[in-house]
Parts: C-alpha cells; sequence; structure tokens
C-alpha cells in the first residue's frame, strides 16, 4: 500500500501514468515523455522499492540523476535510438547517471551522451542488468568522461548489447566487481574498449571492440579493494585498435592508468592472475596483438605496493587458439607514446617485425631470487610462426640488452 500512495504523490506531481503491480512485477511503474525533465529528476529522489521509471521516444536534457539505497529498481527506455539522454549542457556534478548502494537494477533502452565525467557509474550494488545501453561522447579526446559504462563495487553484474564511444579511459569498465558478464557488445574510438581491473570471476564473450587505442585490458591495480582474478575472454573479435592515446593527464595518465596503453594494443593482461584468453579473432592491432607484462614494467616500486589486494606478477595466464594477424608496420601514433617508443625498440633490436605475443619477461625470480624460466605458469598453445618475444625488461637500457624470441618455455599442451 505505501508503494501505490506514494505513486500516486508522484502521478500528482508529474502528471504521468502510474499502475500498481505493473509490468516486470514492479509495485510501481512511472511513465515520462520529453518536456518532463523536472519531474523526473523528482522522480528519482524520491523514488521508492520496487519501482521503473519508463522513459518514451524522444530527447532529453539533464545535469545529472541519481538513485541510492534502493531496491528492485528499472530505468527503461523505447530503445537506444529513440530515447536519448544528454547531459552536454551540465552546470553541476560530473555522472551523468549515479547508482549507488542498489539491489536488482536494471537499465535498458537508452542512449546516454556527452557528460562531463563518466555516463552511467554503479556503485556498490548487486544484481546489476545493463543491456541494450548506448554510452557516447560526441568527440573523443581529453575532454571526454573517462568510461562510459562503469560498475564498480558491485556483485554480480550483465553488461550485454551494449555500444560505448568516446571515453577517455574505456568504454565499459568493471572495476573490483565480482561474478561479471560483458558480452554482444561493442566499444569504438575510446582509449581502451574494455577493461576488467581488480575484477574477480568475470567471463567477456561474443563483444567486438575496434578502432580504440587499446582493444581489451585485464589487470590489477594496488591500493583497491580487492585483487582480480579468475577472467575468461573468449570468441571476441578485437581489431584495428590503432588510434592514438588522449587519455587525460591525472588520474587517467598517471604510471598506473591507461595512459600506459600503446596505441595499437589489442589485448593487455597486466599484473593479474588466472586468465584465459581463447578463440578470439586479434587482428590489426598492429603494435601488439597481446601484451602480458607485470607491474613491475610501469612501475619499478611495484613490489612495495605488495598486499593481500595486490601482487604485480601475472600468474597462471593461458593463451590458446586465437587468431592472431598483425599489419607490416606500426600505426603512426605510437611513435609519440611513452610505452610505443619501447614497442619500437623491441622491434629495432629484433631487426624483424615485432612478434604478435609480447612478454615483458618479469616473473615472481625477481621476488624469489629464482631461476625458473617459466615460474608463473605462463601457458601459450598457438599455432602459427612469429608469435612471442620475451622483452627481458629487467635488461633494457644495458648494452647486452637483447629480447628473445625462444618460447619453449612458455609452449603448453
Amino acid at each position: 500500500m505505501k508503494y501505490y500512495v506514494a505513486a500516486l504523490a508522484l502521478l500528482a506531481m508529474a502528471g504521468c501514468t502510474t499502475a500498481p503491480g505493473g509490468k516486470g512485477d514492479y509495485a510501481t511503474v512511472l511513465t515520462f515523455g520529453p518536456g518532463q525533465e523536472s519531474q523526473i529528476v523528482e522522480a528519482f529522489l524520491s523514488l521508492k522499492d520496487s519501482s521503473s521509471i519508463e522513459l518514451k521516444e524522444g530527447q532529453y536534457h539533464f545535469d545529472n540523476l541519481s538513485l541510492v539505497q534502493l531496491k528492485h529498481v528499472r530505468i527503461q527506455g523505447a530503445g537506444p535510438d529513440k530515447t536519448i539522454l544528454d547531459f552536454s549542457a551540465q552546470s553541476q556534478g560530473g555522472e551523468g547517471i549515479r547508482v549507488a548502494e542498489v539491489k536488482d537494477f536494471h537499465i535498458a533502452g537508452l542512449t546516454l551522451r556527452d557528460s562531463k565525467g563518466d555516463l552511467l557509474k554503479i556503485n556498490k550494488s548487486e544484481n546489476v542488468t545493463i543491456t541494450n545501453l548506448h554510452a557516447v561522447w560526441s568527440r573523443s579526446d581529453s575532454a571526454s568522461g573517462g568510461y562510459g559504462i562503469y560498475p564498480v563495487l558491485c556483485n554480480n553484474v550483465l553488461v550485454e548489447n551494449c555500444y560505448a564511444q568516446g571515453a577517455s579511459d574505456a568504454g565499459i569498465y568493471v572495476g573490483q566487481s565480482n561474478n561479471a558478464v560483458v558480452r554482444k557488445c561493442k566499444a569504438y574510438k575510446n582509449v581502451a574498449g574494455c577493461e576488467i581491473e581488480n575484477t574477480t570471476h568475470a567471463e567477456v564473450y561474443d563483444n567486438e571492440f575496434y578502432g580504440n587505442t587499446a582493444g581489451f585490458l585485464v589487470f590489477d591495480l594496488p591500493d583497491l579493494s580487492q585483487r582480480g582474478g579468475h577472467v575468461k575472454a573468449y570468441n571476441n573479435f578485437i581489431h584495428d585498435n590503432n588510434e592514438r592515446n588522449f587519455a587525460k593527464a591525472g588520474s587517467f595518465g598517471t604510471t598506473w592508468g591507461v595512459g600506459n596503453a600503446a596505441p595499437g594494443s589489442g589485448v593487455i593482461i597486466q599484473a593479474t592472475s588466472d586468465v584465459e584468453l581463447y578463440n578470439n579473432r586479434i587482428i590489426n592491432n598492429n603494435s601488439s596483438a597481446i601484451i602480458l607484462v607485470s607491474g613491475f614494467f610501469v612501475d619499478a616500486k611495484a613490489g612495495d605496493k605488495i598486499n593481500n589486494a595486490y601482487f604485480p606478477v601475472s600468474k597462471n595466464i593461458m593463451i590458446h587458439n586465437n587468431t592472431l594477424e598483425m599489419g607490416p608496420a606500426f600505426p603512426e601514433p605510437v611513435y609519440n607514446h611513452h610505452t610505443g617508443k619501447i614497442l619500437v625498440a623491441i622491434e629495432q633490436k629484433l631487426g624483424a617485425r615485432i612478434p604478435m605475443i609480447v612478454y615483458d619477461g618479469i616473473s615472481t625470480n625477481i621476488l624469489t631470487g629464482g631461476t625458473l624460466q617459466n615460474p608463473d605458469s605462463i601457458c601459450i598453445r598457438q599455432a602459427g610462426d612469429h608469435l612471442f618475444v620475451n622483452v627481458n625488461a629487467l635488461q633494457m637500457g644495458a648494452k647486452d640488452w637483447r629480447p628473445g624470441t625462444d618460447m619453449t618455455a612458455f609452449n603448453c599442451q
């Protein structure tokens, strides 16, 4: 009864329709159209548990929208090509839509456009479904927000049939979360198409990441709430990620940020564990198809940051049965990028085209003083020639430094 009373109050305020026990088994269903932005903002602020906000076809203009501490809530549009939420005139706030501490949250059928910060940020929530949603900045440059679709510190996340464009960090970014699926999505013209960061038990499949600086990243960063791992990425098409890196200075361009991603990177795996990369088409990412590095590669003091939530060396990485192809030359933006210059130097040292899998060669031997050739269970099972280079990054800069192409220790059955 209390939900029905709340719905009637909102009906009087907003001039919208409402129906207790509406579709999707929501106690309250509120429907709005273009021109009712102030009523929609008020509805977001006043919403109760078990409510659905449905937005009709048309274009809406907002500063921002926020939902906090609710259960069983849905935001539903008429389709991403029909219901468009524009945040380009924001005078306050950074995110487009901010969701925090919501259990059973569903958002679908919308385009979110041109916020100053993240377009959709979902924080500390459970049972999150993001489907048939587009997150787009009109321009792909450092003025764009960091993340298009950004669930962080969440449990049980599904991102499905979404599209992200123009993010100055990642189009789709799942951070510090548990049990996540990203499938049937596309990401284009971002710095990174998709990132899985400090997240456990994630599956990324049937996606297309293309036209970004880097296609797909799996990594752990220090000083965060949890360690990631147990990630599977398969049946993805990761191609033509050769664009300049336009990550912001500061939070996105720091030592640990995506500013380190070299133009032309297909997949980057860094400082994480238990990752399986298989049955993907990784094509025409012309600096590297796959890069596997430790935290030491970007921070010589990574060992000082080891704790229960962070370990800088990647372990238990299996790369198999992918289709790998690269073009004959680096993309032009790589020559002006700090990590890109390292890749160019590797190729020059080899005297031949850089191989498709680049491994920094920094293992747990650096911490234990061991001498095993493959102490961290790096397993590669790929057909073809010219597949692998061990950068021997700890010797870079020395007169006798030479990257090696012998992958015998990393072959697995």
